[in-house]
């Protein structure tokens, strides 16, 4: 049989058979913690731009936003986000990312956009462990004296990768688990965006 002999569900169809579906809804968990991975990408703007844009080409004025998510790795579970202009610093938005959360958060997992200090203690003061790759090359900091704050996580990750390596530090801190905030992105551009997947 090919796809098109088959028949299209109407919207009477589907919301009736809806209602017998045995899903369970997401319950935000209320006891213990979660770990959060935080990510961002670009959203194309439409509107004059847009058209301006097909008509007669590109043009340096086309608008972009960037959606930063929140996502539970263990669930998929969006807990938070927020929309930007794409000239806002992505570590800007962690404060307001983890004010959305209702759950404890144990562990943030973050790429290296948000190695900054700013995100690093924000994070120690809510007593959540940042889970972030340092940049290539990085070094420790100290703000006073050399060594003068060995524990702080960043010089914790800085040596250990130098240990170790890079692709070795990730596997053993469970680095990969941010990649699932990854698919959150392509899950929603699959359904909002302009490419449509079969």
């Amino acid at each position: 049989m090919g796809l098109c002999d088959l028949d299209v569900p109407s919207f009477t169809q589907v919301n009736r058979r809806f209602r017998i579906l045995e899903v369970t809804p997401f319950k935000i968990p209320t006891k213990g913690s979660i770990t959060i991975a935080i990510d961002s990408t670009g959203v194309k703007v439409y509107g004059e731009g847009e058209w301006k844009c097909r008509k007669h080409g590109w043009s340096k004025r086309r608008t972009w936003r960037k959606l930063h998510l929140g996502v539970d790795p263990e669930t998929g579970f969006i807990h938070c986000h927020t929309t930007t202009t794409n000239s806002e610093s992505d570590e800007s938005q962690v404060d307001d990312l983890l004010n959305q959360v209702k759950a404890p958060i144990e562990e943030v997992y973050m790429d290296g956009a948000y190695d900054a200090q700013s995100c690093y203690d924000g994070l120690i003061a809510r007593n959540i462990t940042p889970v972030i790759p340092p940049q290539k090359g990085a070094v420790e900091w100290y703000w006073e004296e050399e060594n003068d704050y060995p524990d702080y996580p960043r010089n914790v990750a800085v040596r250990r990768v130098n240990e170790i390596g890079r692709a070795e530090w990730k596997k053993e801190v469970g680095y990969h688990r941010r990649s699932l905030s990854e698919t959150a992105m392509f899950r929603y551009k699959a359904i909002f965006g302009s490419q449509h997947y079969s």
